[in-house]
């Protein structure tokens, strides 16, 4: 979402004159977009800070925007004398006026919701050249314990599936041919007249479209519907990142997640009886205030039962403003204890998926040439309909191409390959 907001920002600012530098030790705007949902993101942000007050041009205009700008407001002006701008999610139409306030010396911050702003008028200016990255929903209603983003994204709304058509359809003209859905619980999605399942529909329908995703959904949201649209629709791709945070009921209740470990489970049967090539990803969340090792172990359990592919981990981390910060200190989970509870977690889930992911050395599969390597050596990485990363020979001049590759080596997530057969081009629209 974040990557997202940050393509719209610099879309709004192309169109009003601004072109983008290399560095920012050399440009007049320094925009830094920022996320709340845990404390070491912000406090990454803080010495990123630090750091462009050392390097950065005299006079240049430094903003910080996001959802931390949002949280935070008008203490980040406070904390940091050289930035200028404070502007949240729902700000961004006032960012130029904004900027040249700025440059005449005025600090300015705007941090207001506004449940009517989707910013369908601005063209994004898009850093990705295989997959666009298309909100469908702003702002969250789920006040789920542990989390920021009603905070600082508001309430949930929706896009017209008309709106996301089109720009649907005009990603697609431009020549990528995957798109991912975005929304904080992206299959609550509904416009007033139309679901998510009616949104799956008619996103699949669009020509040329060969590869649909969405991230994140939440488990409640799994309506009969929707399974159907997913089985039925051919570019839905065969993965669901499916947020868990525990195994444990107990604990899941005072998350207030809304699920049973046995309805998160029902959930996922669900989805593997409509889609048997199903893969599945997770969040999972260690030492919530009164997480016990019997509670620990029903998370365990979960993720062994379910088989997930690979999981984002992480210990508890306490924002301010959430409920949960609100708990009694009794139930505080100590560092030492939520740091060998991660550990295991995180041996668990490699050891689950190296032992899967070795059983399909020799197979053949199709992938879509993301980007070069960052490892370089005429190394590209590519992606799996089933969202496993696989490293193949090859330049920059293949970006955007569907391969057929054999899968030769595993390090346990991330695999090398070959091709087999001959590149297939990047299907045109029209």
């Amino acid at each position: 979402m974040n990557v997202s907001d940050s393509e719209l920002m610099l879309g709004t600012l192309a169109a009003h004159g601004y072109v983008s530098v290399d560095h920012p030790d050399g440009a007049d705007v320094i925009i830094v977009n920022t996320c709340a949902i845990r404390d070491h993101a912000e406090q990454r942000v803080i010495g990123r800070l630090g750091e462009l007050r050392r390097n950065m041009k005299p006079g240049a205009v430094v903003g910080v925007t996001g959802c931390m700008a949002q949280r935070l407001g008008p203490q980040l002006l406070d904390k940091a004398k050289h930035v200028s701008l404070v502007i949240g999610p729902d700000g961004y139409r006032a960012l130029p006026a904004l900027i040249e306030g700025a440059r005449r010396g005025e600090r300015g911050i705007h941090t207001t919701f506004d449940l009517e702003e989707q910013y369908e008028d601005f063209q994004p200016r898009r850093f990705d050249r295989v997959k666009a990255w298309i909100p469908v929903q702003r702002g969250c209603d789920y006040k789920c314990t542990y989390c920021i983003v009603p905070t600082t994204r508001g309430p949930e709304r929706s896009r017209k599936l008309a709106d996301v058509v089109r720009e649907t359809r005009d990603v697609v003209a431009g020549g990528m041919s995957e798109v991912v859905l975005l929304g904080q619980t992206v299959n609550s999605y509904h416009d007033g007249e139309h679901d998510f399942a009616d949104l799956l529909r008619a996103i699949g329908g669009v020509d040329g479209l060969r590869r649909l995703r969405f991230t994140s959904p939440h488990p409640n949201d799994f309506t009969e519907r929707v399974v159907d649209a997913m089985a039925s629709v051919d570019a839905v791709c065969e993965h669901v990142h499916l947020p868990m945070q525990s195994g444990s009921s107990r604990i899941l209740k005072r998350m207030l997640r809304r699920y049973t470990r046995e309805g998160y489970l029902d959930c996922v049967a669900r989805l593997r009886a409509a889609i048997p090539a199903l893969s599945l990803t997770t969040d999972v969340i260690v030492g919530f205030p009164g997480e016990t090792d019997e509670d620990f172990d029903e998370t365990l359990s979960v993720v062994r039962e379910v088989e997930f592919a690979d999981a984002f981990t992480f210990k508890f981390s306490p924002r301010d403003g959430t409920p949960a910060t609100r708990m009694p200190p009794e139930l505080t989970v100590s560092d030492e204890i939520a740091s060998e509870r991660l550990a295991r977690l995180v041996e668990t889930v490699r050891g689950m998926s190296r032992a899967r992911n070795l059983g399909l050395l020799g197979t053949r599969t199709e992938v879509l040439v993301e980007r070069e390597a960052k490892r370089g050596d005429a190394m590209l990485m590519t992606r799996t309909r089933d969202f496993k990363t696989v490293l193949v020979p090859g330049t920059e001049a293949m970006l955007g191409e569907y391969l057929t590759v054999e899968l030769t080596g595993t390090t346990g997530s991330t695999f090398t390959g070959q091709i087999v057969r001959e590149r297939q081009p990047l299907p045109m629209a029209g």
